[in-house]
């Protein structure tokens, strides 16, 4: 099935944790054409990951408009949202989802069983969605016996496996060396060119972003540019986004000063302290770690 086209208009999505409340989309919109790939990027925290569950049917919004195709995602019970899921979307996931105790071949076929696809077809679908990412020969081999580059195009067959028309990827490449990540991507585009689904790639690697038609960068829940892959993307926006990472990072360590001013005096309780200054942290060491992919010492 080829590819649906996306549309998302005024979306928001607000998170609460205890009394702090968190808006990780401020009415966004974006819309992706049928057999397009987009690369989304962006700091940690910025609602990219936010964005494709609410897509991919994994959560729901507060407010706004998901169309994906005909379908009105937004509007969707629990129930229909498990259809979609399985019919419509392909996830692929940084964390890899596979089976540990299962050969890339049976991970790959197991969606089709929780679909009801008939025997006869699953063998032949198999086959056809591992050869799109060329393992072929590597279709008995377990998670454990194969290289990370190897599992994560595993990932990608699995997507595949009920030929979904579109396919969200969420940091696909993030835990790869540069050879391998190149070469997921590469497979990507191949998925994009070849089947004509729809892809939508979050990623903080430039060169993967590259490989997609447009790229999209998203701060604080909303679009803050939209570039063609020729537009110098190292040059133009990497010093930007470096200095983004660090204006959060202060940012940051001034929310954590004010959180312990305010537990001080007795403002807030205990409970809410620790899981305010735990989600800081966090967000703050994903953040740290983002700077020191890119070469830059925090």
């Amino acid at each position: 099935m080829a590819g649906l086209e996306i549309a998302v208009k005024d979306l928001i999505k607000v998170y609460h944790i205890g009394t702090v409340e968190i808006q990780a989309l401020r009415g966004f919109s974006m819309s992706v054409k049928e057999g397009e790939i987009v690369s989304i990027i962006g700091p940690s925290g910025s609602g990219k990951t936010t964005l494709l569950n609410i897509i991919g049917g994994l959560d729901t919004a507060t407010a706004g408009l998901v169309k994906v195709g005909d379908t009105k995602v937004t509007d969707l019970s629990t129930s229909q949202l498990v259809e979609f899921r399985r019919k419509t979307v392909g996830h692929i996931f940084q964390t890899l989802n596979l089976i540990p105790t299962l050969t890339a071949a049976e991970n790959v076929e197991l969606p089709m069983i929780a679909m009801g696809v008939p025997r006869s077809k699953r063998a032949e679908r198999v086959k056809t969605s591992l050869d799109v990412v060329g393992l072929t020969d590597r279709a008995n081999h377990k998670p454990e016996e194969m290289s990370g580059g190897e599992r994560q195009r595993v990932a990608i067959a699995t997507a595949l496996a009920n030929n979904a028309p579109v396919v969200l990827a969420d940091e696909p490449t993030g835990e790869l060396d540069s050879v391998n990540a190149k070469i997921v991507a590469d497979y990507l585009v191949k998925v994009n060119s070849e089947l004509g689904k729809t892809i939508v790639m979050v990623t903080h690697d430039p060169r993967v972003a590259r490989a997609a038609h447009r790229i999209l960068r998203i701060e604080d829940g909303m679009i803050k540019g939209d570039f063609t892959p020729d537009q110098v993307l190292e040059k133009v926006t990497a010093i930007s986004y470096v200095d983004q990472l660090k204006v959060r990072l202060a940012d940051i360590d001034k929310q954590l000063e004010k959180l312990d001013k305010e537990f001080r005096a007795s403002n807030i309780n205990g409970d809410e302290y620790v899981e305010q200054r735990q989600r800081l942290k966090q967000t703050k060491t994903g953040l740290e770690d983002e700077l020191n992919r890119m070469g830059v010492t925090t």
